[in-house]
């Protein structure tokens, strides 16, 4: 197509598009569908040079007469008359539990893997949510152990948990 040519088009897109998509959207109600007809009929202009000649309302006509043959193709289609347009989805998405309930099995066996002083530390710091000062005084050691004895669990649950293919 040459230049002049796809000005024309251009030219005729701008002249006629937005009149020929409100014009399908009246026919069919639906906005999509407009914008694939009023695609699919220029992209039949574009396909028909000496279209492009004609006088501006000669054009014209033909845009619409294509737009209404396509919608009425459309229509008459097996498509059509099977499908059954809904805004609902028949299925909607849901949350799946199964990665969360991995994790959990993962993290629990990784748990039973540790000792009983650093499970219990680990477990009261990060999932109680208890301080350092109130695990020491219910484990009845200083400070100092509990972090201690946090910090070794923490090193031991990565090794747990790189054993299980979890982390590298």
């Amino acid at each position: 197509m040459t230049e002049p040519q796809a000005a024309l088009l251009r030219a005729l897109h701008d002249a006629h598009g937005p009149a020929l998509f409100r014009y399908v959207v009246r026919l069919t109600g639906d906005y999509g569908f407009a914008q694939d007809v009023v695609q699919e009929a220029l992209l039949r202009a574009w396909k028909r040079p000496a279209l492009l000649d004609r006088d501006d309302e000669a054009a014209r006509a033909w845009l619409f007469t294509v737009a209404r043959n396509l919608v009425i193709d459309d229509r008459r289609s097996a498509r059509h008359s099977r499908e059954i347009s809904s805004d609902a989805l028949p299925e909607t998405a849901s949350a799946d539990g199964t990665e969360a309930i991995l994790d959990r099995w993962l993290l629990t066996d990784a748990l039973t893997a540790l000792s009983p002083e650093h499970r219990t530390v680990l477990v009261s710091a990060y999932y109680l949510g208890r301080p350092i000062a109130e695990i020491a005084r219910l484990e009845e050691v200083p400070e100092g152990t509990v972090k201690s004895r946090l910090h070794y669990a923490l090193r031991a649950m990565r090794l747990a948990l790189q054993e299980r293919g979890v982390t590298e």
